[in-house]
């Protein structure tokens, strides 16, 4: 799940979770400084950049980017540990995180979310309260450029109501355990 700043995805993740039995958060690692209301391990593993820095050379993330002066990756191992349990894993990612994934031939759902409008984003990363004018104006622009990318997700998501950009994503889910080729499996131990 992919998203630019203040669209909502946080948020929209969160309530996924909650209702979505065997769904599983992978934990990003970042160097960005914990907000007030984060608790690290939690929401993110929050490191160091030489700490960072060790992991890429060491080739332990899946994917990895620099996005508004911080880095942020996904580690390769905790996603095994959780398909491995039978769990589907929903990843927070950028724009270029996603494109990794694809480059890596991953068997993945992307899902691009967005505001209703530009507007709402600006509302929305506003009433955050995290951050000062000239960072929201950068987030702002950074999330007219990921818009662009859009296109080249799997399924795009409009967070307008909370609850029903919940039920899209519910049925995203349901609609993709239910692909032949996830399914076909199953059938021919059935002995079709």
């Amino acid at each position: 799940m992919s998203a630019p700043s203040g669209a909502g995805k946080t948020t929209l993740g969160r309530s996924l979770l909650e209702r979505e039995a065997g769904l599983q958060h992978s934990i990003s690692y970042t160097t960005r400084a914990m907000r007030s209301a984060e608790q690290d391990g939690v929401d993110y593993h929050f490191v160091s950049r030489e700490d960072f820095q060790r992991m890429i050379d060491k080739g332990e993330f899946v994917e990895w980017a620099r996005v508004h002066d911080n880095y942020y990756g996904t580690c390769l191992a905790d996603i095994e540990r959780l398909c491995s349990q039978g769990h589907d894993v929903l990843l927070d990612i950028d724009v270029q995180g996603a494109e990794q994934l694809r480059a890596r031939g991953l068997d993945a759902v992307f899902i691009f979310i967005v505001p209703p409008d530009m507007e709402v984003l600006h509302q929305r990363l506003q009433k955050r309260d995290t951050d000062p004018p000239e960072v929201i104006a950068t987030r702002v622009k950074n999330a007219r450029q990921e818009m662009q990318q859009a296109s080249r997700y799997d399924y795009i998501v409009i967070n307008d109501k909370l609850d029903e950009a919940v039920q899209t994503m519910h049925a995203i889910i349901k609609a993709e355990h239910s692909r032949a080729q996830r399914v076909m499996p199953k059938v021919r131990r059935l002995g079709v």
